[in-house]
C-alpha cells in the first residue's frame, strides 16, 4: 500500500519528527539572524547619501542655496570631517555591541530564549525604524542619531548568543562544521538583502532604508515568541550527542550519582543520571568559561578577524562610490558581492574543518590567503567590471570564511566542551565572550578606517593586512597542537580536548 502513496509524501514520511523539528529550528533561527543583519546593514548603505558630490546633482529651482558644495547634503554629515562623523555613528552601535555582549550572555543563560529573542528583535526594531524617521522629522543632530545607535547596538545583542545556543541545543558535533557553516550564511544573506532594500530608497528618501528593515526584524520576533522551542526535550524530541562515547566515558564518573543515589555506568540509568546533572547544573561564571581550552585563542582571533570583516561592512560602499565612482545605489549593490563570496567561504571553512579536524588550521590558513588577496584588491580591483566582481568575491570567503567558523562551529564546539562534564548551559557564555571580544575588533575596525580613511585608502588596507597577520599569530599554538594529532603524536578526540 506504501507504494501507491504519492512521492512527495513518501519523501515528507521518510523524515523522522525529530528531522523535522532540527530543521524548522534551524530556518527559524536562520530567518531571525538574517533579520539582525539585515538591520544593520543600512549605515553603509545611507552614508553616501548624507554626503555626496553636490556639483554633479541637479539643484531644484526653489531651493535658497548657500553653498554650493554642500547644498544637497544631510546636516551635520555636510562638513568636512563628515568621515570622522560617520565614524562616532559607526562607533556609537559597535562599543555599545561589544560591552552589551559580554552582559547577553550572561542573560541568555538565565532567561527562556524564546522571551530573550523576541524582545530583543522587537526592541532592534523600534530603534531602527528611529533612525529613518530622523529623515521625516528632519532632525540635524548628531546626538540623536548617535544616542540611538547606543541603544540599537545594546539590543542587538540579544540575537548570536541566543540563535547559536538554540542551534547548539537542538544539534550535536558530527557535521557541526557544514551544518553550521550553511547556516551562517545568514548573515551574509541578511546584508546582501539590507543592502538591496536600503539601495532601494536610499536616493529618494533614505528614512524608508531604515524603517522597512526595522519594521521586518520587529516582525520576526512576534515569529519568534510564537513559534521558538528553545530545546528538544520541551517537545518530546531526542536531545543530540555533544560528546564522542570516548569523551563520555571520561565524563561518567563525575556523573555517579541517579535519582536514587546509584553509579551509573551504562545503559538506561546511565542516560537518566545525566539528565539529571545537566538539568541542575550551575549556568558557568564568566571565569570559568575563560578557562575553556581554546576560547582565550579563538576570542583574541575573532577580534581581529571582525576587525576587517566588519570594516568592509561599514565602509566598503563608499570606498567602492570614491574610488571607482558609483552612484550610491550600484556602491551598495556592488558591495553585496563580498557577502556572496562570504557564503562561500563559511560553507567551504565548515567543510574543510569537518573534514581535517582541524578548525584553528582551516582559520589561519585562509587568514593568511586573505592578507595578499587584500593588497591585490586595493591594487587591481576596480580595473574593470569583471576584476572587481572575482576579487570582491575571492576577499569575502577568505575573510568571512574564518569570522563564520569560529562564531559557529569552534563557538559551539567550546560551549559543549568534554571538559564542563555535561553542562550545556555554558554555550551562550562562551559564545558571548568569544563574539564579545571580536565585537571589540568590530568597533576598532570602521574607527580606525575613518581616521586613516583621509590619508589614502591604501593606508586602510595596509591596516586590515596587519590585522590579518595577527589573528594567524594568535592561532599559532592550536595549530601547532593540531599539526601534532596529524602526525600522530597525541591521540586525537574530537571537542577540542588536546587544546
Amino acid at each position: 500500500m506504501r507504494a501507491s502513496l504519492a512521492p512527495g509524501i513518501r519523501l515528507i514520511t521518510s523524515f523522522s519528527r525529530d528531522s523535522w523539528y532540527r530543521s524548522f529550528i534551524l530556518f527559524l533561527t536562520f530567518l531571525f539572524y538574517t533579520a539582525y543583519h539585515l538591520s544593520r546593514k543600512p549605515i553603509s548603505i545611507v552614508k553616501s547619501q548624507l554626503h555626496r558630490n553636490c556639483s554633479t546633482s541637479i539643484q531644484p529651482s526653489d531651493l535658497n542655496i548657500t553653498n554650493n558644495d554642500t547644498w544637497c547634503d544631510w546636516a551635520p554629515f555636510d562638513q568636512d570631517n563628515y568621515q570622522t562623523l560617520f565614524g562616532v555613528l559607526d562607533n556609537s552601535f559597535l562599543v555599545a555591541y561589544a560591552i552589551g555582549m559580554f552582559i547577553s550572555g550572561i542573560f541568555g543563560e538565565r532567561l527562556p530564549l524564546r522571551y530573550y529573542l523576541s524582545v530583543g528583535m522587537l526592541m532592534s526594531g523600534l530603534f531602527t525604524c528611529l533612525f529613518g524617521l530622523g529623515f521625516y522629522w528632519n532632525i540635524h543632530s548628531l546626538g540623536y542619531y548617535a544616542c540611538i545607535q547606543v541603544m540599537n547596538g545594546l539590543m542587538q545583542t540579544t540575537g548570536w548568543p541566543a540563535v547559536v545556543a538554540c542551534v547548539g541545543n537542538w544539534f550535536g558535533k558530527g557535521k557541526r562544521g557544514f551544518i553550521m557553516g550553511v547556516w551562517n550564511s545568514h548573515t551574509s544573506v541578511g546584508n546582501i538583502l539590507g543592502s538591496l532594500i536600503a539601495g532601494a530608497f536610499v536616493s529618494s528618501a533614505w528614512g524608508m532604508s531604515f524603517i522597512v528593515p526595522g519594521l521586518i526584524i520587529a516582525s520576526t520576533g512576534i515569529l519568534c515568541f510564537f513559534f521558538l522551542v528553545e530545546k528538544p526535550e520541551d517537545v518530546n524530541c531526542t536531545p543530540p550527542q555533544h560528546h564522542s562515547e570516548q569523551e563520555t566515558s571520561e565524563t561518567e564518573p563525575l556523573l555517579q550519582n541517579s535519582a536514587h543515589g546509584e553509579r551509573t555506568v551504562n545503559g538506561s540509568i546511565a542516560t537518566e543520571s545525566v539528565e539529571v546533572v545537566e538539568e541542575h547544573a550551575e549556568a558557568i561564571s564568566f571565569c570559568g568559561a575563560l578557562s575553556i581550552p581554546g576560547v582565550v585563542e579563538f576570542s583574541l582571533c575573532l577580534l581581529f578577524a571582525k576587525l576587517v570583516s566588519y570594516t568592509f561592512l561599514y565602509w566598503l560602499p563608499l570606498y567602492i562610490s570614491n574610488v571607482a565612482h558609483f552612484e550610491a545605489k550600484e556602491a551598495g549593490d556592488m558591495s553585496t558581492l563580498f557577502d556572496v563570496g562570504g557564503i562561500l567561504g563559511g560553507i567551504m571553512a565548515g567543510l574543510v574543518s569537518d573534514y581535517t579536524g582541524g578548525r584553528a588550521t582551516t582559520c589561519c590558513v585562509m587568514l593568511l590567503v586573505a592578507a595578499p588577496m587584500l593588497f591585490l584588491y586595493n591594487s587591481i580591483g576596480q580595473r574593470n567590471i569583471g576584476t572587481t566582481i572575482g576579487m570582491l568575491m575571492l576577499c569575502g570567503g577568505l575573510v568571512n570564511g574564518p569570522y563564520a567558523l569560529i562564531t559557529t562551529a569552534v563557538s559551539a564546539d567550546l560551549g559543549t566542551h568534554e571538559s564542563l562534564r555535561g553542562n550545556s548551559r555554558a554555550l551562550s557564555t562562551v559564545t558571548a565572550i568569544i563574539d564579545g571580544t571580536g565585537s571589540i575588533g568590530a568597533a576598532l575596525g570602521p574607527l580606525l578606517a575613518g581616521v586613516i580613511s583621509p590619508t589614502g585608502w591604501n593606508n586602510v588596507f595596509y591596516m586590515l593586512i596587519s590585522a590579518d597577520v595577527l589573528a594567524c599569530l594568535f592561532l599559532s599554538r592550536l595549530v601547532y597542537k593540531e599539526a601534532q594529532v596529524w602526525c600522530g603524536r597525541v591521540p586525537r578526540v574530537r571537542g577540542f580536548k588536546e587544546i
